[in-house]
């Protein structure tokens, strides 16, 4: 179904982009939407507050965060139902992307209610043109989960993307993570990008071991990490798993690192290896 997001007689809900840091990265059409619309819901309301006392903004503002969503879902489509036209904005950049947003998006589709976008600052991007690293292809995974075991499962899940990576990182949990990316990514290119468009702002570039040696830094940091370079075609699948267990793997796991390295079948490799070894 075509839905059109310019139909002035109908609801709609705005995805609005705010600044990053720099109070003064705002389009002028963010500001004549968030003045335009019956209700700013944010992540912040103190947060978003200073933003739209800034601008002269003086929509009603509520509160749309990740402990309240589920909660406030209802009561935002039924505002929508009835026609409203709504915006969502978090503390900074675009809604959605590691901030709520994303099932009320899918609701309102469902719905038939428009969803349109506001662009502006995105952290991610923004770290990544600056990086130096290849800008494309990309991958934009966000935050790494909190939890130590959880977090590095997530790391071997992507150590093989040719693509460049983009993280989110909390100040107190940027150590550890680097650590585990060192352990699981090895030692690569990094660049870790602070204080974005604040008058702080700062690029720190080096591989993982040498950006280890800068911390502790502050403020929120996207992280930069390039993509995974194959050293050489395997031309002896069979004999890189007898390697990797000769180093210490378990069977299972040499054949599952070396079927992502030749992106092959798991089953059909251990099957044919299992094959290699009865013939020896």
């Amino acid at each position: 179904m075509k839905i059109r997001s310019f139909d002035t007689d109908k609801a709609i809900l705005y995805l609005v982009a705010t600044p990053i840091g720099n109070l003064k990265d705002i389009t002028f059409r963010a500001i004549e939407v968030l003045q335009s619309v019956d209700k700013i819901y944010a992540e912040d309301t103190r947060t978003s507050g200073i933003l739209l006392s800034h601008y002269d903004i003086h929509t009603k503002l509520e509160s749309y965060h990740e402990y309240n969503q589920d909660l406030k879902a209802d009561q935002i489509l039924n505002e929508l139902k009835s026609g409203m036209k709504l915006a969502i904005i978090s503390d900074a950049g675009l809604p959605v992307i590691s901030d709520p947003g994303y099932k009320l998006v899918t609701l309102a589709i469902k719905n038939d209610i428009a969803v349109s976008t506001i662009p502006g600052a995105s952290a991610g991007i923004s770290a990544l043109i600056a990086s130096g690293l290849a800008p494309m292809p990309y991958t934009f995974y966000g935050f790494l989960d909190a939890k130590h075991a959880k977090r590095i499962k997530e790391l071997e899940n992507i150590k093989y993307l040719p693509h460049t990576i983009i993280f989110y990182e909390a100040p107190h949990r940027i150590a550890e993570t680097l650590q585990d990316m060192l352990s699981v990514l090895g030692n690569r290119s990094i660049v870790l990008a602070r204080e974005l468009t604040k008058t702080f702002e700062e690029y720190t570039r080096g591989n993982i071991e040498e950006i280890l040696l800068e911390l502790p830094l502050k403020g929120e940091m996207v992280v930069i990490v390039e993509g995974y370079k194959e050293e050489g075609k395997i031309e002896d699948p069979f004999q890189k798993i007898d390697e990797l267990i000769s180093l210490g793997s378990k069977p299972n796991d040499a054949i599952k690192e070396v079927a992502k390295l030749t992106n092959t079948n798991r089953s059909e490799l251990y099957k044919n290896y299992l094959q290699y070894k009865n013939k020896q």
